[in-house]
């Protein structure tokens, strides 16, 4: 970690402006990416509408951010990365730099250095859908960053696509590959910017589902200055914002605020800006208004929203307009001050019948202890084996440091003040189990099902491989241990039910593509509620990860399902 990469990410730019600047500590920002024509993709006979020069869109206050997409191959011809930005500059329509398939796309200086005067940050977006670049040592990381810092942002060389403009950061949109050794690029770039003339920011792009496949390593590693979530093409897309357990933004403000390196990370809203702009996760202007307001009201970690892309949005009736107009309006969160004591109320439900025991010293006073039978929402705070814990989405019998990673660890308590419920014992089977998950999948069949290309027509197909599995488990036995606290007592006693319900993950995760209006989360949730009927159980090894996600998968040719969110990049 730079120490100081906080303080410079909270300067402005120094540069003569004509209209507001872009406020990084901010929660009334808007991002929109530019350089794939998405409208010209989904309109191709449209050509009035289509992509132009970036400058075009930089006359006016509405937009104060541009990830310009993508750098999309990081090791081309020549050792050179390559860049394409659809109908504007591209490898095969515009000249290339000797010995190399990188675009030269120096005419684009002056619009970027016309954009930044207004107060515009540009920075440049890498990877894309279609971008899967791996490092393979932490000192190929770091050279390519130096490689990156020459010929986009504060160096020098004579091959730099963008002649003497100077870009402002670098935006990690990784969508395949993974991220090893992305903490060494990031911190390398961290170490150049150090006593520049301006500050640069790194910002990212994850998916929804938290935590994000792709990005989460690089994100708990090193500090962000942002995080452009997309919540779109996936069950916690913004149409879902109502929709219990699929919403997730209180997971990503909880990251932001207790795991991130960078305790100031600004988490934006990011969200398709037509309905040709994506698969899934569209919502009118009215909708998006309401969602921005109230996620700008609720989180402190709040830093605005983000669209793909600027095409779409001046297509859509100047959509960017409307939501900026939504940012600068209604309320925000107070402002939270990391580390202190000060714990956020919390509201979890059980129908079992427990005792539960107060944390009463350091950090932890006030917080409850942890009950395996209570179902607790995101955000949701525990005491557990002397530490506290906050719940990183929907959680129930997954013990706190647990393999589930459902619970992050916010450190120890002064005093470990956790006192172990008293729950009653009892004998669940089974048959009982299967009998309860069944129910709650059949009555998922009698929900619409919104049919994808690679999906089941009917949640009855969709859910079949899981109610077989689940049929499966009718052999096992399980029975209460005397003591809930023990996991490693219940362990033994549901090894094969275990064994059964790992096959309804994976079922889960194979075939439930086509996403039923009453999600897999949902079933997960009707039949863990079911059970608490019965008694507490301690199950710690059994809990039900159904998940009706199925980010970041790959089909068999490696391209991305039809399931995760849509390709963004195309090629002209």
């Amino acid at each position: 970690m730079i120490s100081t990469a906080w303080t410079s990410v909270a300067l402005l730019l120094s540069a003569s402006v004509t209209s507001a600047v872009f406020n990084p500590t901010g929660n009334t920002n808007l991002v929109a990416y530019w350089g794939q024509n998405s409208y010209g993709a989904t309109h191709t006979s449209d050509t009035a509408n289509w992509q132009t020069n970036l400058a075009h869109y930089c006359q006016d206050d509405v937009v104060d951010v541009f990830p310009l997409a993508f750098l999309d191959v990081f090791f081309g011809t020549g050792d050179l990365p390559e860049i394409n930005f659809a109908n504007t500059c591209n490898d095969v329509d515009d000249a290339v730099f000797p010995g190399s398939e990188l675009a030269n796309c120096q005419f684009m200086a002056t619009d970027i250095q016309t954009c930044q005067a207004a107060g515009k940050i540009i920075t440049l977006s890498m990877g894309g859908a279609t971008g899967a670049a791996t490092f393979t040592s932490e000192s190929q990381a770091e050279d390519f960053a130096d490689l990156i810092w020459d010929l986009f942002l504060g160096g020098t060389s004579t091959t730099r696509p963008f002649g003497d403009a100077v870009l402002d950061g670098i935006d990690l949109d990784i969508e395949g590959g993974g991220t090893t050794n992305f903490a060494a690029f990031v911190t390398r770039i961290r170490t150049l910017a150090e006593g520049a003339s301006k500050p640069y920011y790194i910002t990212g792009a994850p998916q929804c589902p938290f935590p994000d496949a792709n990005l989460d390593t690089v994100l708990n590693a090193v500090g962000f200055d942002a995080v452009y979530v997309q919540f779109y093409n996936n069950y916690c897309e913004v149409s879902n914002f109502n929709v219990a357990g699929d919403w997730d933004f209180s997971s990503w403000d909880n990251w932001a605020k207790t795991t991130s390196p960078n305790p100031s990370v600004k988490v934006y809203v990011g969200a398709p800006a037509s309905s040709t702009a994506a698969t899934n996760g569209y919502v009118d202007a009215t909708t998006l208004d309401s969602i921005l307001q109230t996620t700008k009201a609720t989180y402190s970690s709040f830093g605005g929203a983000m669209l793909w892309d600027i095409s779409q949005a001046y297509a859509n009736g100047r959509f960017d307009q409307v939501v900026k107009t939504a940012l600068l309006g209604g309320s925000s969160a107070p402002t939270t001050t990391v580390g202190s004591t000060t714990t956020k109320s919390t509201t979890t439900t059980s129908s079992a019948t427990s005792t539960t025991s107060v944390a009463t010293n350091g950090d932890c006073a006030g917080v409850a202890a942890w009950v395996s039978s209570v179902a607790y929402e995101g955000g949701s705070q525990v005491t557990y084996n002397g530490h506290l814990w906050t719940a990183n989405y929907w959680s129930e019998a997954d013990v706190p440091g647990g393999a589930s990673g459902d619970w992050a660890d916010d450190g120890a308590c002064t005093t470990d003040a956790t006192l172990i419920p008293a729950v009653a014992s009892s004998t669940v089977s089974a048959a009982s189990i299967t009998a309860h998950i069944s129910s709650a999948t059949s009555a998922a069949s009698n929900a619409s099902v919104q049919t994808r290309p690679s999906a089941p027509s009917s949640a009855t197909a969709a859910t079949a491989p899981i109610s077989s599995a689940v049929s499966a488990a009718s052999s096992a036995s399980v029975k209460a241990q005397p003591s809930p606290s023990s996991s490693a007592a219940a362990a033994p006693a549901s090894s094969a039910l275990s064994a059964s319900l790992a096959s309804i993950t994976s079922a889960a995760s194979a075939s439930v593509q086509g996403k039923p209006q009453l999600s897999a989360s949902a079933i997960q949730a009707s039949a863990a509620s079911s059970f608490s009927d019965s008694a507490a159980v301690a199950r710690p090894s059994i809990a039900l990860n159904v998940s009706d996600s199925t980010s970041n998968s790959q089909t068999s040719n490696g391209t991305e399902a039809s399931a995760v969110r849509r390709s963004r990049f195309f090629r002209f």
